[in-house]
């Protein structure tokens, strides 16, 4: 299996409702680092996965739609608790629309709290 990685951060702003969520109930700051494998089994016709370059701008956009928003506020979201595996499953829908047509394989999109936590997304995108 063949993969290219990109990289990108945001910074939000969100609360988290639940008595689970602790602390994190309140409004608070997250700046995560955000990662996108494109994966193959083989190379395309130019021998890449998928055009880094592309990659990183499909990444760059999907990523702008969120940083430094007030989640909360945004209706896009209304209703739901901003997990970070939520978060996850947005952007990867966000890219897998920026790439339709152009890349077919395996995606998964990891956002990193900390360099000990993360949380990540994955399925098929063009298939």
């Amino acid at each position: 299996m063949f993969s290219v990685t990109v990289r990108d951060h945001i910074l939000v702003a969100h609360s988290l409702r639940g008595a689970m969520f602790g602390p994190a109930q309140a409004l608070h700051g997250a700046t995560y680092v955000i990662e996108a494998e494109f994966r193959r089994p083989d190379l395309d016709a130019s021998n890449v996965v998928m055009d880094m370059g592309r990659a990183a701008a499909a990444l760059r956009e999907a990523a702008s739609r969120l940083n430094y928003r007030n989640l909360d506020e945004a209706g896009e979201f209304r209703g739901e608790i901003t997990t970070t595996e939520f978060l996850a499953r947005y952007l990867h829908g966000e890219i897998s629309r920026q790439v339709e047509g152009e890349f077919h394989g395996g995606l998964k999109v990891t956002l990193r709290e900390s360099p000990d936590a993360w949380a990540a997304y994955e399925a098929e995108v063009g298939t």
